[in-house]
């Protein structure tokens, strides 16, 4: 279980989460959305231990992230940030063999049992052919799915990704989460931020909505992700619409001048 307890979080005098509380489940695929400026990123990190809260605080099982040592975090929480810009010519397979350092003893090499973590996750999300190309040769998509390998690659218990569908196409948007829910299913707490709300509406299993700093609502994503909830947020107006395969679906349009 990872749970915030009245997050606060102040960067240069101006507040950006204040008593945000969220128990998220193992196991399932919480969306995390809001306007821009909402927080979101801001929660992400702090969920993932990578920035301690001025005030509050985030427990992984009961135990305190600030509190663990680093090297244990990163074994249970991948994290992919909105951003991994590689420099520097690289392998893709020498990229997500990164996401085993967390489990090497000291200076030791790689081992049987990284390359095969390595190996499984390129073939889960599609990119075994290319573990020999350049990660500077790949396209957006390609590389956007390259980098979630490399969090797979660690075998993490959580997985906390920003935007990781920003990248892709729909069909790989659509594709990529349906992989994010096999994943869930396995045991694995998912936590994404995303813009797509359409998407989280239809595949997430729990959402947090947040706007400016503050928690709106949190809990299933069909009772969070509605038109109620989402138009005073956004300042658009939703509705249900039909999908092609007959689901129901979020629609929105701006709102009269």
């Amino acid at each position: 279980m990872l749970d915030a307890k009245d997050l606060g979080v102040t960067l240069g005098g101006a507040g950006i989460l204040a008593g945000v509380s969220a128990r998220i489940e193992p196991g399932r695929v919480t969306a995390i959305v809001g306007p821009n400026g909402a927080g979101k990123s801001t929660l992400l990190t702090c969920l993932a231990g990578l920035r301690t809260p001025d005030e509050g605080d985030v427990m992984l099982d009961g135990a305190s992230l600030a509190a663990m040592a680093g090297r244990e975090r990163a074994k249970r929480l991948g994290y992919l940030p909105q951003e991994s810009p590689v420099h520097w010519n690289i392998a893709v397979r020498a990229l997500v063999a990164l996401g085993r350092y967390p489990h090497r003893d000291g200076i030791a090499g790689e081992s049987a049992s990284d390359w095969l973590a390595v190996q499984q996750a390129l073939g889960e999300m599609g990119m075994a052919a290319f573990m020999d190309r350049s990660v500077n040769s790949l396209s957006g998509g390609e590389r956007a799915r390259v980098l979630l390998a490399r969090v797979l690659a660690g075998t993490p218990h959580w997985i906390l990704a920003d935007e990781p569908m920003a990248a892709l196409d729909l069909a790989h948007r659509y594709a990529l989460m349906a992989h994010l829910r096999d994943i869930a299913a396995q045991g694995v707490g998912v936590v994404i931020v995303i813009h797509d709300l359409s998407l989280a509406a239809r595949m997430a299993d729990d959402a947090l909505l947040l706007d400016n700093g503050r928690l709106v609502a949190s809990g299933p994503a069909r009772d969070v992700l509605t038109p109620a909830r989402l138009g005073p947020v956004f300042g658009v107006d939703f509705a249900y619409g039909t999908a092609a395969d007959g689901q129901p679906t979020l629609v929105s349009a701006p709102r009269p001048c």
